[in-house]
């Protein structure tokens, strides 16, 4: 048979069509495992896991075929509840992909302490930033006779004098004692003359 017949014939045009119907079937079947595999098209909204603890957040991830990093603990923070969710990332509502990983920081059980530095004789200019570096906040001003205007005389918790590395808990509020600029030196005998009491001339005298 001659190839002119044989491309014309029952034969070839029977094979081609088999051939192309097993190579549709295979193209089908890839990317029917490759949508299976990488759930392709099919996107989640990341959950809100701020205030969950770690089970929790397990649990929750788990539902939505999620998974989690715990990167590391951050600071105390009041205004969340111990070993609870403070930071993720992807934030909340972004979408992802079925196997997605979130990252999550974890709330320390309390506020770490410190040690009290030296600001005495600093002014509150420099003792501000100083406190605030270490986590600490400044609080109640007081104000007492010094010629160092602004100067750091004393530092206080609660009523209680510091020392210069005592150990306090974070985001402890440090009351300041500075000077007013308003005293001044006065000389013993200026002092002397000022309270005494001037004689009375005699009576017999005048």
């Amino acid at each position: 048979m001659s190839l002119r017949k044989y491309l014309t014939s029952r034969v070839f045009f029977l094979q081609v069509l088999s051939a192309a119907a097993i190579v549709a079937v295979l193209v089908y079947l890839f990317m029917h495992w490759l949508t299976f595999t990488t759930d392709h098209g099919h996107e989640i909204a990341v959950p809100n896991l701020a205030r969950l603890t770690e089970e929790q957040v397990e649990e929750k991830l788990d539902e939505l075929d999620l998974d989690y990093v715990l990167l590391d603990s951050v600071d105390y923070r009041s205004e969340f509840p111990k070993y609870s969710v403070v930071e993720q990332d992807p934030l909340p509502g972004t979408k992802v992909k079925v196997g997605r990983k979130i990252y999550i920081k974890i709330n320390s059980s309390g506020f770490s302490s410190v040690k009290i530095p030296d600001l005495i004789e600093k002014t509150y200019r420099e003792a501000v930033p100083t406190l605030k570096a270490l986590g600490l906040e400044p609080g109640t001003i007081t104000y007492i006779p010094n010629l160092g205007k602004d100067m750091v005389l004393e530092m206080r918790l609660k009523g209680r004098n510091l020392k210069v590395g005592d150990r306090v808990l974070k985001a402890s509020k440090i009351d300041l004692v500075l000077g007013d600029g308003k005293a001044s030196y006065v000389d013993d005998s200026q002092a002397a003359d000022s309270t005494a009491v001037p004689a009375e001339t005699p009576k017999d005298e005048q």
